[in-house]
Parts: C-alpha cells; sequence; structure tokens
C-alpha cells in the first residue's frame, strides 16, 4: 500500500477515535479522472490525495449567552459598554436601531455622522446617526454598529439592529440571549 494512503488512513483512524466532532470535520481533497473533488471519506484507490484539513467548526467552543432578569417594570435590562463606557439598556424589540440619549453618546464621544427623521413611539423627531465602533452587551462585543442620538430620551435602548444577531428566548421572567 502506498506511504500516503497508508498515513492517511492511519489519520482517519487516529481522527475517529478522538471523537466524531473532528471526523465529520476532515475534508480530504482528491484528484480523480474527472478533476479536485472535496469529499468527506480518504480518496478512492487510483485517486490521487492532494491534501486533507479539519474545517472550522463553530460548535468546538462553547456558545456564550446572557441571561437577564425581568425588572420590576417588566423590562430587561442590560450592562453594557459603549467604547469602553459603561451604559445600562433596555432591551427594546419596537427599536429599529440601538438609540441614545445625547449625555451617553457624549460620553462615548460619539459623533454625529448624519441628520434624519424618526418615528418614535412619542411620534416623529429629528435625530442624528452615528457608528459605535465597539458595542460590548453583557459578553458579547459587536463592532461597528448604528445607532442614532435621539433627543429627549432618558433612557439607552439596544434595538433590532443588535438583537436579531442572536438566538433570543423569554420564559419565567427571564430573557436568555445567545450566539446564532
Amino acid at each position: 500500500m502506498d506511504k500516503t494512503i497508508l498515513g492517511l488512513s492511519a489519520a482517519v483512524v487516529l481522527i475517529g477515535l478522538s471523537g466524531n466532532s473532528l471526523a465529520d470535520r476532515m475534508v480530504f481533497k482528491c484528484k480523480t479522472q474527472h478533476g479536485m473533488v472535496y469529499q468527506k471519506s480518504p480518496c478512492a484507490e487510483g485517486e490521487e490525495s492532494l491534501s486533507s484539513w479539519v474545517s472550522p467548526k463553530d460548535s468546538d467552543q462553547p456558545k456564550q449567552s446572557l441571561s437577564l432578569e425581568q425588572g420590576s417594570s417588566g423590562h430587561y435590562f442590560v450592562d453594557s459598554e459603549i467604547n469602553g463606557n459603561a451604559v445600562t439598556f433596555v432591551i427594546d424589540t419596537g427599536a429599529s436601531l440601538v438609540s441614545l440619549p445625547h449625555s451617553v453618546a457624549a460620553a462615548a464621544n460619539l459623533e454625529c455622522k448624519s441628520q434624519v427623521t424618526m418615528q418614535t413611539a412619542n411620534g416623529i423627531t429629528g435625530a442624528c446617526t452615528v457608528v459605535i465602533d465597539k458595542l460590548k452587551v453583557g459578553v458579547f462585543l459587536i463592532r461597528d454598529v448604528e445607532a442614532v442620538i435621539v433627543p429627549n430620551l432618558s433612557q439607552a435602548l439596544l434595538g433590532m439592529n443588535v438583537l436579531q444577531r442572536f438566538n433570543i428566548i423569554q420564559d419565567n421572567n427571564r430573557m436568555r440571549i445567545s450566539e446564532r
């Protein structure tokens, strides 16, 4: 038996013994009479094995999650940071974008990019668009997040442009936010 095939067979056996997680992710690049083929099984006899590798898999590392208890007002609050500055957000599935009071934006050194008109729960208002370089929500770090500075807003709102990135489950006065 050819040394390449023997070595590859030994690698496959070792990977098989080490658990399904690696074996399920092994990819083989084989040269066949029809061209290059990428497959999950070793190259067949008569096919040239060009390379093999273990493909990355998200589930190798445990998915992070955040568990929040419902506040007495019925809202969920999450301790966060905007560019390193502490801020508490209300989870707001009714807000399209992260919405910030002027004081929070100023503390994070966020500069207005453009003026917009928005429809809020309190009616139509002018707002200012910004981009948050680093938004840390609990254990999660998100970069380049669009947000708006809304006049007369007293509480920072974590809107759907961030929330849609996560799996969210609400049950028995608890909210669990986890990676997709």
